[in-house]
């Protein structure tokens, strides 16, 4: 009897330590052709895609758990994706006109930013039921980001000019930022000090003191900035250019452009993989993702997917 519970151990084992082990996917969500595209990135080769028969926009990969999370616009869902299956094993509603989704650092919160309803989805990560709706000021919110803490949520919207910033533990609105014109992207840097927003219509991207809710710096990144990417280590921060199909890697500290990296047409939303060495790049125009090396800072390879490619998430 030992032996054999030995045994079943030692198999089990070797089956997480193998899973753990696999290469991570990458699930890019295509708004044109409702699905997902999943890329194994061992061969940069589209091995399935899951459809939605919808409008898929936001998609976010949860930190620990074997989960992709993604928001169907037109039926104003949230699904849960199994990773092993790839297959849809949870639905919940949302908003009008869901975009953009995050998942605390914890797994204990999801955000959901609403266009239509110019409001913040707060979901329970475990039941995916929301537990507030949160109406914010700034026209259709796009992307509505937790700091690592969880003590704040910043909230973009695509006609305003400014951050809208809501206190987690009231459920409420209790600041705004002024930025540029037409915020979009937000990340935070490791230690939650500062926030980082591309605004598309200045084509700048703008550092923000969480601290004091006030910009302490400027950078002109490219025509058309909108997707914002920080790296775990706190001190570069990548900024998706879609006027001019570029991507600019940033100085935090510095606040200067290092260098420019040509990608696809219509750069979006990005993800890293979990070994920090490429970042993955939605190319909305040219239906595609370029893989950017990050030691090399060049793009080493564009896999093709479904049409208008909003985001991608890596697990």
């Amino acid at each position: 009897m030992k032996k054999n519970i030995l045994i079943t151990t030692l198999l089990f084992s070797s089956c997480v330590s193998l899973f753990s082990q696999a290469a991570p996917l990458a699930f890019v969500s295509n708004e044109g052709s409702g699905n997902v595209s999943v890329i194994d990135l061992t061969t940069n080769l589209v091995v399935n895609t899951i459809d939605l028969s919808g409008k898929p926009r936001g998609i976010y990969a949860s930190p620990t758990s074997p989960f992709v999370y993604v928001t169907e616009f037109t039926k104003e869902q949230l699904l849960r994706v199994d990773v092993p299956s790839q297959k849809i094993v949870q639905k919940a509603a949302l908003g009008k006109s869901p975009e953009a989704i995050y998942v605390s650092n914890d797994e204990k919160w999801i955000t959901v930013a609403n266009e239509d309803s110019n409001s913040v989805s707060l979901i329970d990560a475990k039941t995916l039921k929301t537990v507030i709706e949160i109406p914010v000021e700034g026209k259709n919110p796009e992307h509505a980001v937790m700091s690592p803490n969880n003590q704040w949520i910043y909230v973009s919207a695509e006609d305003a000019d400014k951050v809208d910033v809501i206190d987690v533990a009231t459920s409420k609105q209790v600041a705004q930022i002024q930025v540029g014109k037409r915020p979009r992207g937000i990340g935070f840097t490791p230690n939650g000090k500062t926030a980082i927003v591309a605004c598309e219509i200045e084509s700048k991207t703008y550092l923000i003191d969480v601290a004091t809710k006030s910009v302490k710096g400027v950078v002109d990144t490219g025509l058309r900035s909108n997707g914002v990417m920080v790296h775990p280590n706190g001190q570069v921060v990548y900024i998706s250019n879609g006027g001019d199909g570029t991507v600019a890697v940033v100085d935090i500290e510095k606040q200067v452009v290092l260098k420019t990296i040509t990608v696809g047409k219509r750069p979006w939303n990005m993800a890293m993989t979990p070994d920090q060495k490429k970042l993955l790049v939605a190319n909305g125009r040219s239906n595609s993702v370029s893989v950017i090396d990050l030691e090399l800072n060049q793009v080493v390879n564009e896999i093709a997917v479904g049409n208008l490619p909003w985001g991608v998430a890596i697990k």
